[in-house]
């Protein structure tokens, strides 16, 4: 995986820079042909930009697009009213062979930008063969398209992270199987996840012993991710919290004050039959 600190660039930098040449077999899909297909399907769907960031290796080989997008002719109520979360729209391109196009429709966390991608919403990955240039096109139209089911999804999964009881020992756990069995974490990025679990950088009212604060606390340290693994990153932790949340391992906050409620009631029953 490797710790390589990202570079923010301009979308200038990555519609300028030289295009590869690895032979007949090779289709190269541009960094300009992605960006300008990306704002012209966004603003042809019905989209307003209100961020784009970018961010590159430094001979822009490997390329990222970040895009915080409203869905300005939305009819959902839940979309609407929804203030934690913002809508996310992510590419990853390169030219060097090192991975293969990839894009998805997100979140991305109002206080903070942490970016949220669930796994089955990132299910188009494209070599740079054949009709590589044509097929990009295609599936960024259909991830747009889709966007607001996929948005609505993520913001199910914040709301059921926010109901369960995670303790800093259970968090401390998690971030070492995160950094040894999944690969997810480096060394650097594990550190400073063990930082915000001391101090966090922001506040996002929620119980600091809860999984949601984890998630962010997680996030926050995938920020320092090459651009190249970042999407995939995002996606794997994502399906590896909700696996975490309905494992037998943690309980919902809720479940667990039923269960007391339903103590206290037995209780109340058994001095009622004692009268």
């Amino acid at each position: 995986m490797g710790y390589t600190k990202p570079k923010e660039t301009t979308r200038w930098h990555l519609e300028n820079a030289d295009l590869p040449n690895h032979g007949k077999t090779y289709t190269v899909v541009s960094h300009k042909s992605v960006i300008e297909n990306t704002h012209q399907l966004l603003k042809d769907a019905g989209f307003v930009i209100q961020k784009e960031i970018y961010r590159a290796n430094m001979n822009a080989n490997v390329a990222q697009g970040i895009y915080h997008i409203y869905p300005s002719e939305t009819t959902d109520q839940e979309i609407s009213s929804e203030r934690e979360l913002g809508m996310m729209f992510a590419w990853t391109n390169s030219y060097d062979k090192s991975t293969r196009f990839q894009c998805a429709i997100g979140a991305y966390v109002a206080v903070c930008y942490n970016g949220m991608i669930a796994g089955d919403m990132m299910n188009f990955k494209r070599k740079h063969t054949g009709s590589a240039d044509y097929d990009v096109k295609i599936h960024l139209a259909d991830q747009i398209k889709n966007a607001e089911k996929h948005y609505k999804r993520i913001i199910t999964d914040k709301n059921l992270m926010k109901t369960i009881e995670l303790s800093k020992v259970k968090q401390a756990e998690l971030t070492g199987i995160l950094f040894i069995e999944e690969d997810l974490l480096d060394s650097q990025q594990v550190s400073c996840v063990k930082s915000e679990l001391t101090k966090s950088t922001y506040n996002y009212s929620v119980d600091e012993n809860s999984a949601w604060a984890f998630y962010n606390h997680v996030t926050h340290a995938l920020k320092k991710a090459h651009p190249r693994d970042w999407m995939q990153d995002s996606q794997d932790f994502h399906d590896f919290m909700m696996a975490t949340c309905i494992s037998t391992s943690v309980h919902p906050i809720h479940d667990s004050i039923r269960e007391l409620d339903e103590i206290i009631m037995e209780d109340l029953y058994v001095e009622v039959d004692n009268l």
